[in-house]
């Protein structure tokens, strides 16, 4: 009986812990089966799902794949999938950005705010939206060596920075792209959002995201 009692014990706070993780496209070092193997001298990461160390780079692996994991086109419409039985956390601040320099500086192309992996206010904790559809900008340039970034600020819990990236190629005829910095939370060096309910424009740190700078 104390077996059967220490497990279900186990299993809630592994289930409470649970974080979001992006499986589709493939994250560095993912360590789904349909992904890439790791570059030469690199191991799978088996903690995709845990929020960015506050002194860990951003990205968390600064090693990109040797070949994109996806191409794309500006202005075509991509999906980005989240691995399902998540903890969405109340919600909160969600970027897909692009970088053209290795990762020093981002570019937002789209944003979820205050409801991320949710439709709305609620109490639920479990994520109900595990895809997000949306056209890339039609002016973003051409790269072979993109890097495509998720990131999330959550409501409630932890105050912690969620980030992965994925290597993509581009092909445009842009020769530039102007938009919204990516913003940076609840990260060595970078402001803190407190909790918020996901539902309160006051206290969700939104002035971060709507005032960021623009940058090309």
């Amino acid at each position: 009986m104390l077996f059967k009692i220490s497990a279900i014990v186990v299993a809630m706070v592994a289930s409470a812990s649970a974080q979001m993780a992006m499986i589709e496209p493939c994250t560095r070092y993912s360590h789904n089966p349909k992904c890439p193997a790791p570059p030469a001298g690199k191991t799978l990461d088996l903690n995709q799902k845990n929020p960015l160390g506050k002194s860990e780079p951003l990205c968390k692996h600064t090693t990109p794949y040797t070949t994109p994991v996806a191409t794309w086109t500006a202005g075509q419409s991509i999906t980005t999938r989240f691995e399902a039985g998540e903890a969405a956390h109340g919600g909160g601040h969600l970027q897909f950005s692009l970088s053209y320099d290795g990762g020093k500086t981002f570019v937002v192309i789209y944003e979820e705010l205050k409801y991320a992996f949710l439709s709305g206010p609620t109490t639920r904790n479990a994520a109900t939206i595990l895809s997000y559809t949306f056209s890339l900008p039609r002016d973003i340039p051409a790269s072979d060596k993109a890097i495509f970034a998720w990131t999330w600020v959550n409501a409630i819990g932890s105050r912690d920075f969620y980030m992965n990236c994925a290597d993509v190629a581009i092909k445009g005829y842009s020769n530039s792209f102007t938009g919204k910095q990516m913003t940076i939370a609840n990260h060595d060096g970078y402001p803190t959002i407190p909790e918020f309910s996901g539902n309160n424009d006051t206290d969700a740190g939104l002035e971060h995201y709507r005032n960021a700078p623009l940058i090309t």
